[in-house]
């Protein structure tokens, strides 16, 4: 059922966010404790503020009123993915290329599942990056497919 909430979702935001020449990151449809929410992420390249989540929330809703695919209540949320972004698709690896990432793959790499450091490089099929341990540096290559989740990693 989630899936299907989030693909209904998406197909009623996207031409909102295209108007206000946003992006689409992600979608979420989960319970927490006792409440289900519908929390959609957008970007853009100069970045979201408050009346842009604001606008979307107030159309998205419109939309979500008249074709009701919700049966029980839920909270709608709008907002930016914050400094941690999930990298989804493609087009989000390429763009990260020089930034810190975190991934998870669905099976070891080198004996390990997780890997934190800078992307190096991306073509479509393979992931490259940078790890540091201890001192050293290393690169690991990572085949896309086996990319289970990513997300852009704030080092402080």
């Amino acid at each position: 059922m989630a899936k299907k909430v989030s693909e209904i979702t998406e197909e009623l935001v996207m031409p909102i966010i295209e108007n206000m020449n946003l992006e689409l990151v992600d979608i979420e449809y989960v319970k927490e404790g006792k409440n289900w929410f519908l929390r959609v992420y957008i970007d853009s390249e100069k970045g979201i503020d408050i009346d842009d989540c604001g606008k979307v929330s107030e159309l998205l809703s419109e939309k979500l009123d008249e074709h009701d695919p919700i049966s029980q209540p839920y909270f709608l949320e709008v907002s930016s993915p914050g400094a941690e972004r999930p990298l989804k698709k493609e087009k989000d690896f390429e763009r990260s290329i020089g930034k810190n990432v975190h991934i998870k793959t669905y099976e070891p790499i080198d004996g390990e599942k997780v890997f934190e450091g800078k992307l190096l490089s991306f073509d479509g099929e393979i992931v490259t990056i940078e790890i540091t341990i201890k001192t050293r540096k290393k690169q690991v290559i990572i085949p896309y497919k086996k990319v289970a989740s990513a997300r852009l990693a704030v080092v402080f």
